[in-house]
């Protein structure tokens, strides 16, 4: 026969782990997005201030093809995955040959075998390509595409070649260099 003391001390246990996890599920915490975000600087240096900052989501192939399969052709594509990827320019700057001013904006493209359209959007905070808007665009330009060494986890860097400066988005075996200041360091030396 079971003691009323162990009987009782059973029921507080019960009770107590049924508040707890009324507690921590009353929280409504969402689960890990499947692809997670990254933030691509670029700085004249380490100590300097941002003059780019990139946030993106990092999709992965997980052993298929990319492009034409995961990312559609001559669709508009969030440049990403989850939320629409945002590039923050500091400094007003140069978006191939279109003049761009400082400010948040989000980033998009539309993707095709040879080519790319790379677009900057006044519309920010969009959940992705599906509410694209033309008439929020504040540059548009196409970018040659080329092929490299495969990687698995989409993925945006910037890269200087000369007076230039390249960012470059990269996923599968393909790379879409952009470039988005013309003669950088001399129009930034006095920083």
């Amino acid at each position: 026969m079971i003691k009323p003391k162990t009987v009782l001390k059973i029921v507080i246990f019960l009770l107590i782990a049924i508040l707890l996890k009324t507690n921590m599920s009353a929280q409504n915490f969402k689960d890990l997005d499947e692809a997670p975000h990254d933030i691509a600087y670029y700085r004249l240096n380490k100590v300097t201030p941002p003059l780019v900052k990139v946030i993106y989501g990092r999709p992965q192939k997980n052993g298929q093809k990319v492009f034409g399969n995961i990312v559609q052709y001559g669709k508009i594509w969030k440049t990403g995955a989850n939320e629409a990827t945002e590039i923050k320019f500091y400094k007003d700057i140069l978006f191939g040959d279109v003049k761009v001013p400082a400010g948040t904006y989000v980033l998009l493209t539309i993707p095709r075998k040879k080519e790319w359209e790379v677009i900057l959007s006044s519309n920010l905070d969009v959940g992705g390509a599906y509410q694209y808007n033309p008439i929020f665009d504040v540059a548009k330009i196409t970018i040659p595409s080329s092929k490299a060494e495969s990687i698995e986890v989409f993925s945006i860097a910037f890269k200087e070649k000369k007076d230039l400066v390249q960012m470059v988005l990269a996923w599968d075996s393909t790379r879409i260099r952009i470039p988005i200041m013309l003669k950088f360091k001399e129009l930034y030396a006095k920083l």
